[in-house]
């Protein structure tokens, strides 16, 4: 983008058609969109959390190009890769379909801080809205963050027992499969009810 257009506007979102045929919609490039006024016209829930959003998927960008020559890579680059990806399906958004700034606030403050890391990229979209509806129901910190639009300590620790706290439920205790639409649960059958279950076949 030349810098005399640049310079007499206050800003630009730069879209980029890779990212559209990669089902990114909207397909924002993060790194080369600028704006004057960004950090001035947001709340400040909002500034806090997204602080490091944009460093984060320009490291993305670069280690997802580096990595397709590379054979090998050492964990730090493989959790770039992971938080990466996890963002980047955070920040898609269906057409007409507007995001409450508080859900927004809540969505990212997840995914920079790594409580999305272990969640299949597949299933993040899934992850977020009912994380966000379990908060609508069962917490006031939504409420709190759309009145006060301030992310506090307390706030921040409330989130954080409460994704915690859902995780548990989504994964199933103690099991890393995930829980809900297309993951039921089925409870294991002991070698006893096999057992009996042959009977009964064997009568009939």
């Amino acid at each position: 983008i030349p810098t005399n257009v640049i310079s007499i506007t206050d800003g630009q979102i730069f879209l980029q058609s890779d990212l559209f045929n990669a089902n990114q919609r909207p397909a924002v490039d993060v790194g080369v969109s600028v704006s004057r006024v960004g950090g001035a016209a947001q709340v400040k829930s909002m500034k806090k959390v997204s602080g490091t959003l944009k460093l984060e998927l320009a490291q993305y960008r670069d280690m997802q190009a580096f990595a397709m020559f590379a054979s090998d890579l050492d964990a730090a680059s493989r959790q770039q890769l992971t938080r990466g990806a996890r963002l980047m399906e955070l920040l898609k958004q269906g057409q007409y379909s507007p995001f409450p700034i508080e859900n927004q606030v809540v969505s990212i403050w997840a995914g920079t801080n790594g409580y999305l890391d272990e969640v299949p990229v597949e299933d993040i979209n899934r992850f977020e809205t009912e994380f966000l509806e379990h908060l609508k129901h069962k917490s006031s910190i939504l409420t709190t963050l759309a009145q006060t639009n301030v992310m506090d300590d307390d706030t921040a620790e409330a989130l954080k027992t409460a994704i915690v706290a859902f995780k548990k439920g989504f994964f199933g205790e103690g099991d890393n499969r995930l829980v809900g639409a297309g993951h039921e649960e089925h409870e294991a059958i002991s070698e006893g009810d096999v057992d009996q279950e042959k009977i009964v076949k064997q009568k009939r």
